[in-house]
């Protein structure tokens, strides 16, 4: 996302508060901690709304209002770390700045899990510990879960390998969630409930059950979230460290109706849509924050359309890119659009865009 949220929220002339950061300002993590939340979710409405509507591609009341986080601060079970050593041999360990090369060096983080944020003091003595004299830097990325563990890497080679005993996890409704440093997680666990009930709630899973093709699966959050609801789902990822985690969560959790493929969407996705009936099928795209690559986006937009198509998106300019193709053709209308704060404080924001056969 970029600096349009942030020239918003400082043309509106909010009343300001006093951050919880001592280096909020310079550190570029944050950007919201100075108005009220309620202030915060009203910008990120209004930025969300209007991009769709600018763009032609959604009317104002299809995009809905802004789902709240239930955890304002301390919501993080992920953050990702810089470990400097400048030439006198020095060594510092904090987050990424405002302006610069260095680190803004921390003892807490008020957006990250409390597990995490306690531990910061104990990652900068053993990550300095363990940092090797020949090594200037290294990116360090720590993860928590509903359990309180915190795990940690980043200094040489399969530091961020974990074994299935050490993975993290997160419960769902019911079902444990496995996840481990290597792999991608969403980084706030208190939304996650709203956004699978929202998701469970849609028209496409109330009726008899569909084939869910969950495109960029990763370690099957939505496949095994979903898995009561369809009658098939075929889970594409490329990540090898997230297909041993999907099925640890698959055998964990005794789900027996997906089918797992292993490699890049643009490789695979024809071969594994072989024998999908689109008319009965429900796909969901979540890729990375660069969006999808051209030719999937063109695919999708010339192929059959499924009965509904979702896509999440953690970045806007990359899904109204996508979905400009994608709709561009004709195939599809844009039903709703869907935004969540999973990531309050922060110029980020999540979005769910339905789509469903303009035919319909």
């Amino acid at each position: 996302m970029n600096d349009t949220l942030i020239t918003l929220k400082d043309s509106l002339g909010l009343k300001r508060e006093e951050p919880r950061c001592p280096v909020f300002g310079l550190c570029g993590g944050c950007q919201f901690q100075d108005i009220s939340y309620e202030d915060e979710l009203a910008v990120k409405e209004r930025y969300i709304r209007g991009l769709f509507t600018d763009s032609g591609l959604a009317e104002a009341g299809m995009v809905r209002p802004v789902v709240a986080s239930p955890s304002v601060y301390h919501y993080r079970c992920r953050m990702d770390l810089k470990l400097l050593r400048i030439k006198s041999g020095e060594m510092f360990m904090g987050f990424s700045p405002v302006e610069g090369h260095r680190v803004v060096e921390v003892e807490k983080c008020p957006i990250a899990m409390e597990a995490i944020s306690s531990f910061l003091p104990e990652l900068r003595r053993q990550s300095m510990r363990k940092m090797p004299l020949k090594y200037r830097n290294a990116n360090l990325t720590v993860k928590t879960g509903a359990d309180g563990r915190v795990a940690w890497g980043g200094i040489g080679r399969r530091s961020l390998r974990m074994q299935p005993a050490e993975y993290l996890w997160a419960e769902l409704f019911g079902k444990r969630i496995f996840y481990s440093l290597e792999t991608f997680f969403q980084a706030n666990l208190s939304i996650l409930p709203d956004l699978m009930r929202t998701i469970r709630g849609l028209a496409c899973f109330q009726g008899s059950a569909p084939v869910f093709l969950d495109l960029y699966g990763g370690v099957g959050l939505f496949s095994i979230g979903l898995a009561d609801l369809c009658s098939r789902i075929v889970l594409i990822e490329e990540n090898v460290h997230s297909i041993a985690c999907a099925r640890h969560n698959m055998d964990f959790n005794r789900v027996t109706n997906i089918e797992l493929f292993e490699g890049k969407m643009e490789d695979v996705f024809q071969r594994c849509f072989m024998g999908v009936d689109p008319k009965k099928s429900v796909a969901m795209i979540d890729p990375p924050r660069a969006g999808l690559a051209a030719s999937v986006s063109k695919h999708l937009a010339s192929a059959e359309p499924f009965q509904t198509l979702l896509y999440l998106s953690c970045d806007p300019s990359s899904l109204l890119r996508d979905l400009k193709i994608i709709l561009g053709a004709g195939r599809y209308v844009l039903s709703s659009v869907v935004p969540f704060d999973f990531f309050p404080r922060t110029r980020h924001l999540e979005t769910l865009a339905v789509l469903t056969p303009a035919s319909a």
